[in-house]
């Protein structure tokens, strides 16, 4: 039987040649995803998906997709994909564990610098020829002597405070209920957001950290302080950082993630709030983490190497389940 997969967003030309030699290969080449309505089409009696995070994979979508074998993500993060819902289905689940954790930990800490030093209103100062040499303003504040805390100290947690420890902060905090790194000192949460002048999020959205970093976490955070958030959206209560902008008990807010992306949760907010994109003390990516062109390369040939592993009869090698045969 001749073996379909779909690729939800475009693709090298070297991936998808490497997929055409295991099936026909129905892949989106544009930007923009396709619609729910048009991959449950799509999806239909396809045997392979690679999926990105632009999808949402939940029992719906599945009873759609009676032939498929394997969902393959070319992420990390799959809270967006439903893995009991897939093994339940008989459908293998694999992700890419950690091509992603380099690149991200540098735009997190590249994120943190824009914020800190004002790089952002010192652009736009420039860009509107105000700029007529040395003036005394825009002064922000460095990592060097600063207090910084890392929440999740996962692998891209870990590769944040290998950054950081080149940067002679005064202290490196961690938040973690199980890890605990070198040159790291462990406290709570709550300690963490009342010490540190620079805190940045990378834990995965589950559960338990849905909001993490709230309204009353935000009330009793150092003031001035400043937040990056590389972890989810979710992790952060958009609204509530809006609020302690507002009234300056937050120096600063960058994210390369928005609440809006989570679609594994049906009341996500539509869009970030506008309010929150119109404060100057923000700094914002388009989820760029991973956006380093020889890592998506190696991202999309890790996720071809698992369809292709399951359709010549081996198990996905990056599987995070293990479905029964359908």
């Amino acid at each position: 039987m001749q073996h379909k997969i779909i690729v939800t967003n475009p693709v090298h030309d070297a991936v998808r040649d490497r997929l055409a030699a295991v099936g026909t290969v129905d892949m989106n080449s544009a930007i923009e995803p396709w619609s729910p309505a048009e991959l449950a089409a799509r999806i239909a009696d396809a045997s392979a998906m690679m999926g990105f995070m632009t999808d949402r994979v939940d029992a719906a979508l599945l009873r759609a997709a009676p032939n498929l074998r394997i969902v393959a993500c070319a992420l990390k993060g799959f809270d967006n994909y439903d893995v009991d819902a897939c093994t339940r289905s008989g459908v293998w689940v694999s992700i890419v564990p950690d091509l992603l954790t380099e690149p991200t930990a540098e735009l997190a800490v590249g994120l943190g610098i824009t914020l800190a030093r004002n790089i952002m209103p010192g652009d736009r100062y420039i860009r509107a020829q105000a700029f007529h040499g040395w003036r005394a303003h825009l002064y922000g504040q460095g990592l060097h002597g600063s207090v910084a805390s890392v929440i999740g100290l996962g692998k891209v947690g870990q590769a944040i405070v290998d950054r950081l420890a080149g940067f002679g902060c005064a202290r490196i905090l961690g938040v973690d209920p199980v890890a605990s790194p070198a040159g790291v000192t462990n406290v709570s949460l709550e300690d963490a957001l009342a010490a540190s002048d620079f805190v940045f999020v990378g834990v995965p959205l589950t559960g338990q950290t849905r909001h993490l970093i709230g309204a009353a976490q935000l009330a009793k955070a150092k003031p001035g302080q400043l937040i990056i958030n590389v972890g989810r959206g979710s992790v952060v209560d958009e609204e509530a950082i809006a609020d302690a902008l507002e009234a300056n008990r937050l120096g600063g807010y960058a994210a390369d993630v928005f609440e809006f992306e989570d679609w594994g949760l049906s009341d996500r907010p539509e869009a970030i709030p506008p309010r929150l994109l119109a404060h100057p003390a923000t700094v914002f990516t388009p989820h760029l983490g991973s956006a380093v062109r020889n890592v998506r390369l190696a991202i999309e040939h890790r996720a071809a190497d698992n369809i292709i592993a399951l359709l010549e009869g081996k198990p996905p090698g990056d599987a995070i389940n293990r479905p029964a045969p359908r």
